[in-house]
């Protein structure tokens, strides 16, 4: 199958954001892609996570959802991006990814475990943790695609949770923080995944100044086999679930783990 990757520069004009997401959805589908992935915070993003995240968030059912499911459906193509959704708590939302099929049913929602509270910043304050921290999985095209986002690619644990529950790719839609060293570490963690798990990993991200784009998709053994460098964009890259199930043949480190 093939697998578009939109690198967006995502500000807070919530419309803009939308136009552009159903630009790339649409170079995606005409470039044969089948699923088509943004980045975290891709209808809303600041610099920083603040108050108007939750000011700004709206129920899966809102507006911006059904724009996204009706971005799927006209494009006939999968798509994944990351929404603020409201919560209960008026001063706090949930930093959430949503999966929308070709017809524009919704997949899959996952909300982000890990927030990121470290290198100056407190997304907690603004955004609360999902309250499952049970691996989301969904299927599409007969592969199955695992969620994560952002901060999470620093869990190992939760990536090994999305291969045990059945994850051929992981999708890690992120705005990667920018700092000293973070661009070599986003490589390695997303490398990392892939090959401890003998899985794709496309880790789509947003394009600087908010973060560090070099949107990645690497391969089960660790080949990057696109990157998108620092400017927004889409591009479609072919994989293979037959890939993964030749090198986890090869390694079959999944099962022979004792721990």
């Amino acid at each position: 199958m093939r697998i578009a990757l939109g690198q967006l520069e995502s500000g807070t004009d919530i419309q803009s954001n939308l136009a552009v997401i159903d630009r790339f959805a649409a170079e995606a589908a005409h470039d044969g892609a089948t699923l088509v992935v943004f980045p975290e915070y891709a209808t809303y993003e600041k610099k920083k996570v603040d108050a108007t995240f939750p000011l700004m968030a709206e129920p899966l059912d809102g507006p911006i959802c059904q724009e996204l499911a009706s971005t799927a459906r006209r494009h006939r193509i999968a798509l994944v991006a990351g929404v603020v959704e409201s919560s209960e708590e008026p001063d706090k939302a949930f930093n959430t990814v949503v999966a929308f099929g070709p017809d524009g049913s919704l997949l899959a929602r996952y909300r982000k475990i890990h927030l990121f509270d470290a290198q100056g910043f407190g997304e907690s304050t603004f955004i609360k943790p999902g309250p499952s921290t049970d691996p989301v999985v969904f299927e599409h095209a007969g592969t199955h695609f695992g969620l994560m986002t952002c901060y999470d690619l620093r869990f190992p644990e939760l990536a090994r949770q999305l291969a045990d529950a059945g994850a051929q790719v992981l999708l890690v839609c992120s705005s990667w923080v920018p700092g000293t060293h973070k661009t070599e570490q986003w490589l390695a963690l997303n490398a990392a995944r892939a090959i401890e798990n003998s899985l794709y990993v496309v880790g789509v991200c947003q394009a600087p100044p908010v973060s560090v784009g070099r949107s990645i998709l690497v391969d089960p053994m660790g080949v990057t086999e696109t990157d998108l460098g620092l400017a927004s964009g889409v591009t479609a890259v072919n994989i293979s679930p037959e890939t993964v199930a030749r090198v986890r043949e090869l390694f079959p480190t999944l099962r022979q783990r004792r721990l």
